[in-house]
């Protein structure tokens, strides 16, 4: 298995850096990250760590999940002052990706991998929450229940006629950017419970 010390780690992008870089969806990431908003508890969690944590990322820039969620762990970065980010590129760094299968199968991106100063790893918060997953498919089944011309729930989008499935994206992006403060909030979540986890916390 790819070893991750410090060499390794610091090869990677900082988030300024990696949205230099990106050549499509920059303005979302942009957006989203300013609407991010933390909450006190949770921020003092991050800034009361005894020392740095070191965050490696993969990610692509055409991909919803990076966009929604790596602008919330850069908020957290800049607003806490104890995660160091380092962005690697998923289709560029295979031995990575290879490490953090999803399920052990799936090339899911995000990654968010939490090191400690030596870089042992204390945990790892891949591509969304559980809770965003499962709150998007309870709206997938209704924004199908309502609208018989997008087809059945979990048909392919890509059967539909250009004009149809365009109509389905628009509902789709509608309802996310409704529960985005929500969804920012479980992400919040998920990463708080691993830095709990680690000895910075302790």
């Amino acid at each position: 298995m790819t070893t991750i010390d410090r060499a390794r780690f610091e090869t990677g992008l900082t988030y300024e850096q990696y949205k230099d870089q990106m050549t499509r969806n920059r303005d979302r990431v942009e957006a989203n990250e300013a609407r991010v908003a933390l909450d006190a508890a949770d921020l003092a969690v991050f800034r009361s760590l005894n020392g740095p944590l070191h965050v490696l990322v993969l990610a692509e820039d055409w991909c919803g999940d990076v966009i929604a969620n790596l602008p919330v762990l850069a908020v957290l970065a800049r607003e806490s002052g104890t995660l160091d980010i380092r962005i690697f590129l998923r289709d560029q760094n295979s031995d990575l990706m290879q490490r953090y299968l999803n399920q052990g199968k799936y090339e899911s991106i995000p990654v968010f991998a939490f090191f400690d100063e030596t870089f042992k790893e204390i945990g790892v918060f891949i591509e969304r929450p559980a809770s965003v997953t499962e709150r998007r498919a309870e709206q997938r089944k209704r924004i199908h229940a309502k609208h018989p011309e997008f087809g059945q729930y979990g048909s392919p989008p890509d059967a539909l006629p250009e004009d149809v499935r365009a109509r389905l994206t628009a509902e789709i992006t509608t309802q996310r950017d409704a529960d985005a403060a929500w969804a920012n909030r479980e992400v919040v979540r998920a990463l708080r419970e691993i830095v709990e986890r680690s000895p910075a916390a302790a």
